[in-house]
């Protein structure tokens, strides 16, 4: 800010909601009489202002408030403090404009108290100067602009690590050769719009057999997606290292309890092991929703099951049974999370559940849709049905085998 200026046009342009608003300001100095002149000044210039006074840190804690709209901060202090009491300030308001104000002798220490962090300086000449007022409001709406720019900046940074965990929660599948065909689908949950901790992964082992698996750790932010990240590399690191079933699932325990924040913390998880000739699958559930099945021209019905395991860290050293199913020549196989099916039906307590899944699913393939296009579809449906996004994170899998002539015209 120029010192001594004249007034200008573009000192008269304040916006009018600054004009009409009121502020409340916070004088912290030794002379009480800077703070009447501070009262005065404003008051005969028709600011309607509300003045607080505080001596030193102390009366500063106490009387600093979040409505306190600007902080003028005496710089003239003993030598070996100049800044130090500037720097507790922006510490206690770290959302609240700071002027500095201090001798006409000095401005080398308002030039360095804006570099530290104040909105600006004045001489103590100018407390009694037409402009005040207007030092006072820019101060001000500088701050505002400043906290308006952080947050776009802390934005633009939470998409950017957003867009990597994505990219670590939802892969890239490695089914050359399977016949298979892979479609999926991810929404978080509208209520942060962010990651959450639900993940999958599919890929084809050396032997030819389709490994398929989906997960959700429970809660959501940046911790549970970033341990989702952890759990599905080490899903896919173990199965092309030669695990599976239970063993697998065991392992991947002792990975989620050694990484998980907090020991309340744990995840569900269902893995499929479909054959090399693509007829038959090993089915294994820890505290996850069974998937759905549609064996050639039939209707979507669950797997077959009869019991599962725990979820992973929910009870350490559990087990899990392995499931034999038959397929047969023709399929596709729904693997999804809760978030999927918990959803309400209209404005009651009523969930979708899987009930309301299949019936879903089945409509929509009656109608011929199939992979993506019947994914889509029914995440649609889910939402309408719910009145709107859905609170948890959502994440579907949809294998299909269209059949032996069909999977060998299969790239």
């Amino acid at each position: 800010m120029p010192r001594q200026r004249q007034d200008t046009a573009a000192d008269r342009a304040i916006p009018a909601t600054a004009t009409a608003e009121q502020l409340t300001l916070l004088v912290v100095a030794d002379d009480p009489g800077d703070a009447l002149t501070v009262e005065r000044t404003l008051a005969a210039a028709g600011t309607r202002a509300r003045i607080r006074r505080a001596r030193n840190l102390t009366e500063v804690e106490r009387l600093f408030t979040d409505d306190v709209h600007c902080i003028l901060l005496d710089l003239d202090l003993p030598a070996g403090q100049e800044l130090q009491t500037l720097r507790q300030v922006l510490l206690m308001a770290p959302r609240t404009a700071v002027l500095g104000v201090t001798s006409e002798a000095d401005t080398g220490r308002g030039a360095e108290a804006v570099r530290v962090g104040a909105q600006d300086y004045l001489m103590r000449a100018e407390l009694g100067g037409t402009w005040l007022s207007r030092a006072i409001r820019y101060a001000v709406e500088r701050k505002r602009a400043d906290i308006s720019q952080r947050q776009l900046a802390e934005s633009r940074l939470r998409t950017q690590e957003n867009a990597r965990l994505e990219r670590g929660l939802l892969p890239n599948p490695l089914l050359q050769g399977s016949g298979l065909h892979f479609a999926s689908r991810y929404r978080p949950g509208r209520s942060r719009a962010l990651l959450g901790g639900d993940f999958y992964d599919a890929v084809r082992s050396p032997d030819g057999t389709v490994h398929a698996m989906i997960g959700d750790v429970c809660g959501h932010g940046p911790d549970e997606a970033a341990l989702g990240v952890e759990l599905r590399i080490a899903w896919r690191a173990l199965t092309f290292a030669g695990l599976s079933g239970a063993a697998l699932l065991r392992t991947l325990e002792q990975v989620l309890v050694a990484e998980r924040p907090d020991d309340e913390i744990f995840a569900t998880l269902c893995a499929v092991d479909i054959a090399p000739d693509g007829t038959r699958a090993d089915l294994y559930l820890a505290g996850h929703p069974v998937p759905l099945v549609t064996c050639g021209a039939g209707r979507p019905e669950p797997l077959p099951h009869e019991e599962g395991g725990p979820a992973l860290g929910l009870l350490p050293g559990g087990n899990w049974p392995r499931q034999d199913i038959v397929l047969g020549d023709r399929w596709s196989l729904l693997l999804y999370t809760d978030g999927l099916i918990e959803g309400r039906i209209g404005e009651g307590s009523q969930r979708l559940g899987q009930e309301g899944l299949t019936e879903l699913i089945a409509a929509r393939l009656e109608s011929g849709l199939t992979g993506q296009d019947l994914l889509d579809a029914a995440l649609t449906e889910v939402e309408r049905l719910n009145g709107g996004g859905l609170t948890d994170d959502v994440a579907a899998v949809l294998l299909d085998r269209p059949g032996p002539a069909a999977a060998g015209t299969h790239p």
